[in-house]
């Protein structure tokens, strides 16, 4: 596909399909969006709203980080997930729907575990942000040390399982997130390898913490080991993904108050 320069970039999509958006943020801010590269890693729950936010917002530039296929289970909060996706990858189906909002968008799709053994392969460096949505503490703290070697802009979600308030779902500094277990546990897990973040970083979560009410059904399969399951709701997981939209749309644009 060939690449559009910024005037037919104007003449199309903010003429199109981003006109509402370049109503509010303007032209100039419109061709920061389409420059940036964003990676998110894992596209469920939350990462999912996360990239439609992105998309819809006009980044052209997306990268998506999924091993997974698409589950049953997956189907009450998971943007992509069906009826009709079940047993299909996670980013194939997501990419899927990503193209039908914007055909121009360059999306790439990786279908692999971020990990000890793959983290090279991501060449991190290469993005202006990078979005951290997985669920595996390990690899999620692997992420963390990564993305803030690296220049590019890093946003992290914490847990948004077992909630049910929106109001309390927050943005600040992840050592100053307090309430989460997972942002404790990473926090325990980098004072224990005496290995550390190189910067701040802002985190979603929230510090409400309910407790499961019903009985586990059969665990789906997954790439990672998950010690617990817990309950999700879809509109939990969807603001999570969409506040870490707003904090790369914030920034590209420096619009934020």
């Amino acid at each position: 596909m060939a690449e559009k320069t910024e005037g037919t970039f104007l003449m199309t999509e903010l003429q199109g399909i981003f006109s509402r958006t370049a109503l509010l943020l303007g032209d100039a801010s419109m061709k920061q969006l389409v420059q940036k590269r964003v990676i998110v890693v894992g596209v469920g729950g939350v990462g999912s709203w996360c990239a439609e936010g992105l998309v819809r917002s006009g980044i052209r530039r997306l990268t998506i980080v999924d091993s997974d296929l698409v589950t049953l289970s997956n189907v009450n909060r998971q943007l992509m997930a069906t009826t009709l996706s079940v047993g299909r990858p996670k980013v194939e189906v997501l990419k899927e729907r990503l193209l039908s909002i914007n055909p121009e968008a360059e999306i790439v799709t990786l279908q692999r575990v971020f990990c000890e053994e793959t983290a090279d392969s991501f060449h991190l460096e290469e993005y202006d942000y990078i979005i951290d949505a997985i669920d595996s503490l390990k690899d999620k703290a692997l992420l963390i040390l990564r993305a803030t070697a690296t220049s590019a802009r890093f946003f992290s979600s914490m847990g948004a399982a077992l909630k049910m308030d929106p109001t309390r779902i927050k943005v600040t500094e992840f050592w100053r997130v307090k309430g989460d277990p997972l942002a404790r546990a990473l926090r325990k897990r980098f004072k224990r390898d005496g290995c550390y973040p190189q910067r701040k970083f802002q985190c979603v979560f929230s510090d409400e913490l309910l407790q499961n009410q019903g009985t586990p059904a059969q665990e789906e399969q997954t790439t990672f080991f998950k010690a617990q399951t817990n309950g999700t709701v879809a509109h939990i997981t969807a603001i999570f993904g969409f506040m870490l939209t707003a904090l790369v749309v914030q920034d590209a644009t420096k619009l934020s108050p």
